[in-house]
């Protein structure tokens, strides 16, 4: 039987094959406040705003490919049995194959009702335009977890991190909670392995490798650990 490795990606994984976040410069996510364009007040307040930022970051997703450390990620299910929780909202761990995904903050291809949170759509092209919408008649907006908003997919996180025998993290500097407080979940007998260009800080002191490099060459160096 495969050992279970769970790993938690962050931003920087996706931002080796071009995408930018809103921590990139200040707070500024491609030129607007996150307050503008990333919370349920923003969409109240100017929908049409909000939509045609996440139809540009939708378009750069599509155009985007993913990069070696998604590979390697994918490979490493030869040997382990592998559950990728992310905080990215791309769908770069998909178009490697990677065969177990659940993200946190929701996945841009995807749209979702604003009457009922459960009724989700695939996109069809880039776009989601004002005028789409459920079958109850109620405006699409993008399926995503705007700050403030509840992140549904956390228990699970929890319970799959718990189960681990191995846990990567892998690009993100666990500051954005819930998500960050998922590493306190997982044992601290086993093996942690944290890759980033610089050095996370943690709590926990024993059976930690620190693998200070971006995602790609740090996944390169993990690769020969394991």
């Amino acid at each position: 039987m495969k050992q279970k490795l769970v790993v938690l990606s962050g931003a920087g994984i996706s931002a080796e094959s071009g995408l930018k976040t809103f921590r990139d410069s200040d707070g500024l996510w491609e030129g607007y406040h996150v307050e503008d364009v990333a919370t349920l007040a923003a969409w109240q307040a100017n929908m049409r705003l909000v939509q045609n930022f996440y139809n540009l970051r939708r378009k750069n997703v599509l155009e985007a490919e993913p990069n070696n450390a998604h590979f390697l990620l994918k490979q490493l299910e030869e040997k382990y049995e592998v559950q990728i929780i992310t905080q990215n909202v791309d769908n770069l761990h998909e178009r490697v194959g990677s065969s177990s995904i659940l993200h946190l903050h929701g996945l841009i291809t995807q749209a979702k009702s604003t009457y009922d949170d459960s009724l989700i759509y695939e996109i069809k092209g880039e776009e989601i335009l004002m005028g789409d919408r459920c079958e109850f008649g109620s405006q699409l907006r993008p399926n995503i977890v705007w700050f403030g908003e509840a992140v549904p997919n956390i228990e699970l996180a929890t319970k799959l991190v718990e189960e681990a025998d191995i846990m990567l993290v892998i690009g993100t500097s666990l500051q954005v909670y819930p998500a960050a407080g998922l590493v306190q979940y997982f044992d601290t007998r086993k093996q942690l392995y944290v890759i980033d260009p610089k050095k996370v800080p943690f709590s926990r002191t024993q059976n930690i490798h620190f693998i200070e490099a971006k995602a790609t060459d740090g996944m390169i160096e993990l690769m020969k650990l394991l």
